[in-house]
């Protein structure tokens, strides 16, 4: 019964990104073209709500559900690992038309194709899961 909340708030969630076409390969499209505003004003009220949340849980130390102090990470030491993964995560993104959250709700729209991008996505989850030692790290 725990869990149910947590199917429920992902069965909302897919719903607001429904409504919001931000799952739309269109909208994607759009954006990698540079002909649109739509998906860069959502990334971007993201990262401004991220930011909002992050420095409130930095002045007023709130814990997580579990009453664990939240700790965030300091920038990371080093350049280049984080912008080639980024880029190789962008070129996924822009030749599926789908970041990974959402391929579930692509599927559950019943874009059943996006079950071949599904599986890559766990296969090269796995492979960098077996190779994860030898690349550079933070």
């Amino acid at each position: 019964m725990s869990r149910f909340r947590f199917l429920l708030a992902g069965v909302f969630f897919g719903i607001v990104l429904t409504k919001a076409e931000v799952i739309s390969w269109y909208r994607i499209y759009e954006m990698f073209r540079f002909e649109s505003f739509h998906m860069y004003g959502v990334i971007g009220s993201a990262v401004v709500l991220g930011i909002i949340a992050v420095q409130i849980i930095k002045r007023f130390n709130i814990k997580d559900i579990s009453g664990n102090p939240i700790v965030i990470q300091e920038k990371a030491k080093r350049f280049w690992p984080p912008l080639i993964g980024g880029t190789i995560f962008g070129f996924g993104w822009a030749l599926t038309g789908a970041c990974p959250g959402p391929i579930y709700i692509l599927i559950g729209n019943g874009f059943v194709a996006f079950g071949v991008v599904f599986l890559a996505a766990v296969l090269g989850t796995f492979v960098y899961g077996l190779v994860m030692d030898k690349l550079p790290q933070r």
